[in-house]
């Protein structure tokens, strides 16, 4: 761990009635000196929203050139898929779907702006890449809401994402857009 890195604990009780998983686990994060406390609460909520079997945050942290900050492997250790944060460049995003069997790109910045940094780049598949982004007053009422231990519960139906933490209730709608290639992105 980098020094002056900060550890927040969570407990999350998990209902994604979406993708039928439920479950509760407990969480650890490591807060980089240099992340957000916004980045940090969208690197939380990727990681539920993509909550499976082998998901972990990158060993790398958010300073990994090799990694993204959310990784799924298999029981043989094959990368299943590749989960950016923030807004990624283009060639991460790329790498990370030619490697793994899907991608994906979890935002807190304007959606707008992250799609034109990659819309018309080459990635591989570009079409099949999500990003998804939140309201960015959810996300900065999440960050306010964070502690260094933390009890979340996280529900998600219909694309609505309701959190609790802490006592603190909150929703936003997970907004789901596509990045546009260009002719032989590949």
């Amino acid at each position: 761990m980098a020094a002056g890195t900060t550890l927040y604990g969570f407990t999350i009780q998990l209902a994604d009635a979406d993708r039928s998983v439920f479950d509760e686990f407990e969480l650890r994060i490591a807060r980089h000196p240099s992340e957000t406390a916004e980045f940090m609460v969208t690197r939380l909520l990727a990681y539920c929203l993509e909550y499976e079997a082998g998901i972990a945050f990158s060993d790398g942290g958010v300073s990994s050139a090799d990694e993204p900050a959310v990784v799924v492997r298999d029981l043989t250790g094959h990368l299943v898929a590749w989960i950016e944060v923030g807004a990624p460049d283009a060639g991460r995003v790329h790498r990370g779907s030619k490697r793994a069997s899907r991608a994906a790109v979890y935002t807190h910045r304007d959606p707008a702006s992250v799609l034109d940094q990659l819309s018309g780049k080459r990635i591989h598949q570009a079409a099949e890449v999500p990003v998804y982004s939140f309201d960015r007053r959810f996300i900065a009422a999440a960050a306010a809401a964070i502690k260094r231990r933390n009890v979340a519960s996280i529900a998600v139906t219909g694309r609505t994402l309701y959190l609790d933490v802490n006592g603190t209730a909150l929703s936003t709608e997970i907004a789901e857009h596509r990045i546009t290639s260009t002719p032989g992105n590949t």
